[in-house]
């Protein structure tokens, strides 16, 4: 069988997804361009040669419309024979673009293809794309009479379910940020030139949403971010633990990943730095919502014959903090292997965007740390998850 490998993977740095973060004022398709040009150039690679280029990207409206992908890769200057589409998969579209990508090569339609995601949230802000109106249509409603809820809701309800407490929430997220402080991302950040209205140009290298104070104590002094009087009639039970700080930020970004045959590789002078081992995804409650990362990362273990234990390092996405906080003790994993060099709490959430930026710092942390396995999961809206498991070469 036709192995697909993993070349190259990087990210731009996390700008705050508001007016006035360090990238609210590039447009997302030439953010996207910028992780897709560098690509390209750190790998001395011809574009020609790339056979597709997989995008994710949630807010597919106004400036994200239109296929942003094959915007971004014109953008570029990658060859007009290139083509490109966009998948949305809610937060684990770009992670859905690596499976389509490396499937891809593994089914023998791809030699070379780039799996990439873009969310600019300072630019098209979350529900831009539905604005007001009812986007799931008769047959939910009548499946589900009360009604679905949003992700904050659902991240109160798990952390009711399963008996979570704000402390231990908050615990969580100044971990997120203190290992991400002392984390060195230089070697998988693309640093972007941004030009503001006056012209001049500055230059974002960083990530602008972590914070290195960031103590329990501050932490709790945050309000709940989610309670309604609605809801609290609905969902009884609920403590009302989530806040700001316990949750990712609104983020801009994007990241791009070259994955190509291991055949191709070797005849093009390309290095492979991981191949993929497995892929799984699942679908869970839509209610609960985020859940689904359990099921998936069970089927991705089953299908490869590895337990928890067999995995150096795991990537769970940090949208909320009950959320790898569930996931690690239904699987049983080491804490200490989850999320090593911080998370989405304080590296950022750009939905599109974040499948293809923890696959990145998974890559670089295995090689940082001479690990063998990674796993990689994603909760998705709609009740969904996404599961991917690397092997460092």
């Amino acid at each position: 069988m036709t192995t697909a490998v993993i070349i190259d993977a990087i990210r731009t740095p996390a700008g705050k997804g508001k007016s006035g973060g360090q990238l609210s004022g590039i447009h997302p398709a030439a953010l996207l361009s910028t992780v897709l040009s560098a690509l390209i150039e750190r790998n001395d690679l011809d574009p020609a040669l790339v056979d597709d280029v997989i995008g994710g990207c949630v807010g597919q409206a106004g400036e994200q419309a239109l296929n942003i992908t094959r915007n971004a890769v014109l953008g570029a200057g990658f060859p007009e024979s290139v083509p490109a589409t966009t998948v949305d998969r809610q937060c684990g579209s770009s992670q859905q673009a690596a499976h389509f990508a490396a499937q891809g090569v593994i089914a023998g339609a791809y030699d070379v293809v780039i799996a990439c995601g873009v969310e600019s949230m300072s630019r098209v802000p979350m529900g831009t794309a539905v604005m007001g109106r009812d986007a799931h249509g008769p047959g939910i409603a009548a499946r589900y009479p009360e009604g679905l809820v949003n992700q904050g809701i659902a991240a109160e309800i798990i952390t009711a379910r399963w008996r979570l407490d704000r402390t231990g929430l908050d615990e969580f997220a100044a971990r997120s940020h203190a290992l991400a402080a002392a984390a060195d991302f230089s070697a998988e950040i693309v640093p972007v030139a941004v030009t503001g209205e006056d012209g001049s140009t500055t230059v974002a290298a960083t990530d602008e949403t972590v914070r290195a104070g960031t103590t329990v104590a501050g932490l709790a002094g945050l309000r709940p971010a989610f309670r309604s009087d609605e809801a609290a009639r609905r969902f009884p039970e609920i403590g009302w633990n989530i806040t700001a700080g316990n949750s990712s930020p609104l983020t801009d970004g994007a990241s791009a990943v070259l994955i190509t045959s291991e055949k191709t590789a070797n005849a093009l002078g390309l290095r492979p730095r991981a191949r993929f081992r497995g892929f799984a995804v699942a679908g869970s409650d839509p209610v609960l919502m985020l859940t689904g990362v359990v099921p998936a990362s069970r089927k991705l273990l089953d299908r490869t014959g590895l337990a928890i234990d067999d995995v150096d390092a795991c990537e769970v996405n940090e949208a909320f903090a009950p959320v790898p906080l569930v996931w690690q003790h239904e699987l049983g994993a080491d804490p200490d292997r989850v999320n090593p060099r911080g998370g989405a709490i304080a590296l950022g959430h750009p939905l599109g965007g974040s499948g293809t930026r923890l696959l990145t710092s998974l890559l670089h942390h295995l090689e940082n740390t001479g690990g063998r396995y990674g796993l990689q999961t994603m909760c998705e809206a709609g009740g969904m998850a996404n599961a991917t498991l690397i092997e460092r070469l």
